[in-house]
């Protein structure tokens, strides 16, 4: 035979446990769940689906920056480069028939627009000052074509830094009122509840602002070069000028209309 000794249990051990039950259970239920991986990626994962978007964004923002950064950089390097040696060139000329027969200097668009000019005044030749009014209209008119060439794809930095920091304030605001709405859904003020969703939102203008930053300063460097370079191509232009003010004062322009 088998005894079985049973331990007499206090009545008021089991009401206590009776009573204690229920609470044990809706504070197990109500505990909040703290994110264990709380690094950039984690907290990228575990954001809003429109925090999320805004991120990407943002990041899709950065990767245009330093695009148009690498590819302004070698372009404005090559023209600024093309350009230094062409005015070095034209400086030291006489005449603009010593720019046709020099081959590094025929084919500038420069040298090329004044001889069209020539060719066009070949019958005004007796107004110089006419002849050269119309050159600087056409040179103006070049000035601008390569201006407007070369902040192709920089206005868009400036977008960019404009409206980055706005974007991810969005998402920040966002994600707060999410964490908000977990308080009030959970029924707590625990900052365990708050935290996570608070550094997630944090997240879309802490990537805002990497975004914009960079943009402001690219923006602003490559602003710098393109007014540098527009001075040179301006310094170029009046040189070439010159030349044709020389040979329309030594009667040498008719010849040269007749050869463009």
């Amino acid at each position: 035979m088998i005894r079985v000794q049973v331990k007499h249990i206090p009545v008021w051990a089991g009401a206590a446990a009776a009573v204690l039950a229920p609470n044990l259970a809706r504070a197990s239920v109500a505990a909040p769940i703290i994110p264990e991986n709380l690094s950039v990626g984690g907290m990228f994962l575990q954001a809003d689906w429109i925090v999320k978007l805004v991120i990407i964004g943002l990041a899709l923002a950065s990767v245009v920056t330093w695009t148009v950064f690498i590819a302004k950089l070698l372009e404005l390097r090559k023209l600024n480069a093309q350009e230094r040696q062409t005015h070095d060139r034209v400086i030291v000329l006489r005449s603009l028939g010593e720019a046709i027969t020099d081959s590094n200097l025929a084919f500038t668009p420069l040298v090329r627009e004044a001889l069209a000019e020539l060719r066009a005044s070949a019958d005004a030749l007796q107004d110089p000052e006419g002849i050269k009014e119309r050159t600087v209209s056409r040179f103006a008119r070049y000035e601008a074509k390569v201006g407007r060439k070369m902040t192709r794809g920089v206005n868009i930095l400036a977008t960019i830094g404009a409206t980055a920091p706005f974007v991810g304030l969005f998402g920040t605001v966002w994600g707060i009122m999410n964490s908000f709405v977990g308080i009030a859904e959970k029924q707590t003020t625990n900052l365990a509840v708050v935290a996570p969703g608070i550094a997630e939102a944090l997240l879309a203008t802490a990537i805002g602002l990497v975004a914009a930053i960079p943009a402001v300063v690219i923006y602003n460097h490559f602003a710098r070069q393109i007014a540098a370079h527009r001075a040179l191509l301006a310094d170029t232009a009046a040189a070439v000028l010159r030349l044709v003010s020389r040979d329309l004062s030594r009667g040498e322009a008719s010849s040269l209309a007749k050869e463009s």
